[in-house]
């Protein structure tokens, strides 16, 4: 039988948690039944495995961080929409280390799961359309966001990493590389001809 209370939602919140505090690597089935006082065979009642969890760890974030985004840039557009998605990123990823490895981790995680999660969708158009604003068709729009997501991602696990030894803060290089950003966005190359499609 369930203890009473535990829920699938409650096993991820506290799966989130410790993968905040050690690291999503090091998450163990029986370090999250130790967190909530239970025995590891209770908490198979609310998620599948381990990779299960993961994989709820990494919708639970995309929904946090989304959330965070959406906040950061309502309301703005160009240069102010791109540096206030930027910077909600970045906190995210230094507020929740582990969550937000997560998102980043491939993990298979169940489709239905997926299908009723709004994080990862809301995500996808988040990041569309604040790129919309800068006028860019397709396929110059996914290749944007390629980009964005490569840079964000680059400098935030770079500097999680401790990769950013020069005296320089790593802040006054965040900064620059949005300015960056904006100007290439502003004067996106036109295709050549003969791209592979």
């Amino acid at each position: 039988m369930a203890r009473a209370g535990l829920t699938a939602e409650r096993v991820t919140v506290a799966g989130a948690e410790l993968a905040d505090e050690v690291g999503l690597d090091q998450v163990t089935m029986s370090q999250v039944a130790r967190r909530l006082g239970v025995k590891d065979a209770s908490l198979y009642t609310h998620v599948r495995s381990l990779e299960d969890l993961r994989g709820r760890i990494a919708l639970l974030a995309a929904d946090e961080k989304t959330i965070r985004i959406a906040e950061a840039t309502a309301g703005r557009a160009g240069k102010d929409a791109l540096v206030a998605f930027a910077n909600a990123w970045r906190e995210y990823a230094h507020q929740h280390p582990g969550r937000y490895m997560a998102t980043q981790t491939p993990i298979r995680i169940d489709p239905e799961l997926v299908a009723t999660a709004p994080g990862p969708r809301r995500a996808v158009e988040l990041t569309y359309g604040m790129l919309r604003g800068y006028g860019l068709p397709e396929p110059d729009l996914t290749d944007a966001v390629r980009l964005l997501r490569s840079t964000f991602h680059g400098f935030v696990a770079l500097e999680a990493a401790g990769g950013f030894a020069y005296e320089r803060a790593p802040q006054q290089s965040w900064v620059r590389a949005l300015d960056a950003l904006h100007v290439l966005l502003e004067h996106w190359p036109p295709s050549r001809e003969g791209d592979p499609a």
